[in-house]
């Protein structure tokens, strides 16, 4: 007969060892319908744009508005879902998002406009911590893997939006967004059921603490933590600062610079965010196998030769430069994230919320002083400044050597 210390040895090595495919899958497949949603914000700019005669200032402070509210209250979930764990709360972030989608599609000013995108970044600040948490507990022995199936369904979300901006909103109108909220319904129903599994495994995350003193962590200094986590956060500055550029204003560039067509301008931003999508997928495996240092100098500055030449080559090649670095870029999350939960174990929603909500706040930061930027000078000088924010990758030289070996 085995001891209750047998049987706990047993029980967190199955934890430690099983990886729960079907939540991963699923919990993938939501963050594609919630990003999805999301996608459509920055995909109806040229619309509003021209319906509410607005400034690139004003352009710029919608998406500031949406990921503020996104990224103020993702730490404060993350701390909270922490302290309490909330299965429910992925479904009921989707509800708000249901609403401000519903409002987005009605809005006939600018300040409801801004209500609808804030209540949009509001479900989607509760969603993150903990879908990103969920990845967490379903992903036994491989996080890196877990944290890149999650992620590329928001990529993939990403890049569907504009596609069908332009196949229904672009060419139907501004009302039409009304029928995304079948999405929105259709998430709140998965995410349900993921919050029953949610709720009857939550053992899997508190036994996870006592299975991350097995790995062999190099001795790290609560300085050299705290300094490692700074530099992590401005790799997501550089990195996130420059998916602004491309996700709020691409297709104006393209427009102003190529002459293309809006409805063109969103197929060349959706082959851009599905390169994104791709890329997302391999950064975490390679941080699992090589190391997540490697693949973090890899997606931050092996990006610059790319994005230095952008603005000086003409359409065709400006579409094939922004496969390389949405692909090359979109590696680094994955590990950057997992990077961090490895330096502070235990903390799972809190580093999840704090690095979700930095990357949104940095993406609408970044979309309101590029916006601004582009009124002072041009759209095509926003591009010739961004070129150089993937050099920031350089600090990674000074991030330490973190290896997690398990016994």
């Amino acid at each position: 007969m085995e001891t209750p210390l047998a049987e706990e040895k047993v029980v967190v090595k199955n934890i430690a060892e099983g990886t729960v495919f079907s939540i991963l899958l699923t919990i993938s497949f939501s963050h594609l319908l919630n990003d999805t949603i999301q996608s459509l914000i920055p995909s109806i700019y040229p619309i509003v744009k021209n319906s509410f005669h607005l400034s690139f200032s004003q352009v710029g402070l919608i998406t500031l508005t949406f990921q503020m509210a996104a990224s103020l209250f993702q730490p404060l979930v993350g701390y909270l879902t922490d302290r309490k764990p909330q299965p429910f709360s992925l479904a009921a972030g989707m509800c708000v998002t249901l609403a401000g989608l519903v409002l987005l599609s009605q809005a006939g000013n600018y300040g409801l406009l801004l209500l609808s995108v804030g209540l949009i970044g509001t479900g989607s600040a509760i969603f993150h911590p903990e879908a990103s948490k969920v990845a967490y507990m379903a992903a036994g022995n491989k996080r890196g893997l877990a944290q890149s199936i999650f992620q590329v369904g928001g990529n993939a979300g990403s890049s569907l939006g504009p596609l069908l901006a332009a196949l229904i909103i672009v060419r139907f109108g501004q009302s039409n967004i009304l029928w995304f909220s079948l999405v929105a319904l259709l998430a709140i129903v998965v995410l349900f059921n993921v919050g029953q599994w949610y709720k009857n495994n939550m053992h899997r995350i508190k036994s996870k603490k006592k299975v991350t003193v097995l790995s062999e962590y190099p001795s790290l200094s609560k300085s050299k933590i705290t300094l490692s986590i700074i530099i992590l956060l401005v790799l997501i500055f550089s990195k996130y600062f420059y998916l602004a550029s491309m996700t709020s204003y691409y297709t104006f560039y393209l427009i102003h610079k190529f002459h293309v067509s809006v409805q063109s301008s969103q197929l060349y931003l959706f082959i851009f965010l599905f390169s994104v999508a791709a890329g997302t997928l391999i950064g975490g495996p390679l941080g699992d196998r090589f190391g997540r240092k490697y693949v973090i100098w890899f997606s931050i500055l092996g990006v610059a030769p790319f994005t230095l030449l952008l603005p000086h080559v003409s359409l065709f090649w400006t579409s094939v430069l922004t496969v390389f670095i949405g692909f090359i870029l979109a590696s680094a999350f994955s590990a950057i994230l997992v990077y961090a939960q490895e330096l502070l174990p235990g903390k799972i929603g809190t580093i999840s919320g704090l690095f979700f909500g930095f990357a949104f706040g940095m993406g609408g930061l970044g979309s309101a002083v590029l916006g601004a930027y582009a009124d002072r000078t041009s759209i095509e000088q926003v591009y010739n400044v961004c070129a150089f924010l993937p050099l920031i990758g350089i600090l990674t030289a000074f991030l330490p050597n973190v290896s997690s070996r398990k016994r």
